[in-house]
Parts: structure tokens; sequence; C-alpha cells
């Protein structure tokens, strides 16, 4: 399994990002569960939303729930991270994680295929 994460970038305060994350490899992309983690400078790394391998199921962090969507297109085997009025403090890098299991996590424990990840960046 392979993971490219794209769509990162600058932004002002307020503005949005769609970020995108591609999976390859020999495995189904519909059987895994996938979830977007970020890091920031000096901090570990942190569950931002994930999405069940149906697209049925979604969960958030309180600090993105309202602002942040995730989705998936299975016919593409890829998931996005749609973030809206994006603050300073979620500048960040952004890693998509793919989990195949019956059970979804936040951990990042829980994931054992991760991007390369990709660097957001939000100016005041």
């Amino acid at each position: 399994v392979q993971l490219q994460a794209s769509g990162g970038g600058l932004v002002q305060a307020g503005g949005s990002l769609r970020l995108s994350c591609e999976f390859s490899g020999r495995r189904t992309f519909s059987s895994y569960h996938m979830a977007w983690f970020r890091q920031a400078p000096g901090k570990e790394r942190e569950f931002v939303a994930f999405i069940t391998w149906s697209g049925s199921g979604t969960a958030y962090a309180d600090s993105v729930k309202g602002r942040f969507t995730i989705t998936r297109d299975n016919a593409k085997n890829t998931v996005y991270l749609q973030m809206n009025n994006l603050t300073p403090e979620d500048t960040a890098v952004y890693y998509c994680a793919a989990r195949n299991s019956q059970f979804t996590s936040i951990r990042s424990s829980g994931y054992a295929y991760w991007g390369q990840g990709t660097q957001v960046t939000v100016s005041s």
C-alpha cells in the first residue's frame, strides 16, 4: 500500500484548502478505513478525521468539527479533506493513513500505512 498526499499550501486565515490522498498498491482501497492526522512543530501527531471503508461513517476531532469534511471516492482510490475557515492553529503537516480492520481508530498507532505528509500553513 502506498499513500500520496497532496493539496497543502499557504492560505490566509478564514480560507480553504482541499487535501487529497491517493491510495495505490495491490490491496483494495475500499477495504480500508482512512484517516487524516496532523503534526504541528514541537507537538505530537494528532487525529483529525476518519472515514469508514464504505464512506458511511465519519468522525472528527473537536477542534475541526464543523469546519473540516472528510470524504472518499472508492472509484478513484482517493480520500479528501475539505478544510474551511482555517485558522493559524491548523498549521501543521497533514498525513493520510490507512487501516485494514473491522474497527475504526483515532489513534495513530492503529494505522499501518502512512502518506508522506503535506504542509498546510495558515497565516493570520
